[in-house]
């Protein structure tokens, strides 16, 4: 595995708000970030969004699985654990990484069911969505 994609896997395996002002090393100035929920730009703005995820999560972890790198690119699966509503949960995603030439990741694109992922799990909605689900099944 690429070095770098190695530091940048253990950097996410590891992230706290003590480790985020590290991202520097991570991104590349002018990075970009897309999930289901977010589509930005720049190295602030993905530190910005990782600010906002220990402050409104308990206990986020990134639990990295299976990494299929070839040249600048990788895809990895991870398990995003945390506590939602008091209750522990958990996501599990894909991401497409690209690295540039020094080796910082200038591409970050997220790949997960957000309406098995989060949706199905609130209250009102979640019921509405599994019943949905069943129907066109």
């Amino acid at each position: 595995m690429n070095p770098a994609l190695a530091r940048h896997l253990d950097w996410f395996a590891t992230l706290s708000p003590a480790t985020l002002d590290e991202i520097d090393a991570v991104y590349a100035d002018g990075a970009s970030f897309r999930d289901p929920f977010n589509v930005i730009k720049g190295r602030s703005q993905i530190k910005a969004l990782y600010a906002r995820m220990f402050r409104s999560l308990a206990e986020p972890r990134f639990v990295i699985g299976e990494v299929i790198a070839q040249g600048d690119k990788a895809f990895v699966t991870w398990d995003f654990t945390f506590a939602m509503l008091g209750k522990p949960q958990c996501i599990h995603g894909g991401t497409l990484f690209v690295l540039g030439s020094d080796g910082r990741i200038v591409d970050h694109r997220d790949y997960w069911d957000a309406a098995e992922g989060l949706y199905e799990k609130l209250p009102l909605l979640g019921g509405l969505l599994r019943c949905l689900k069943r129907r066109v099944a």
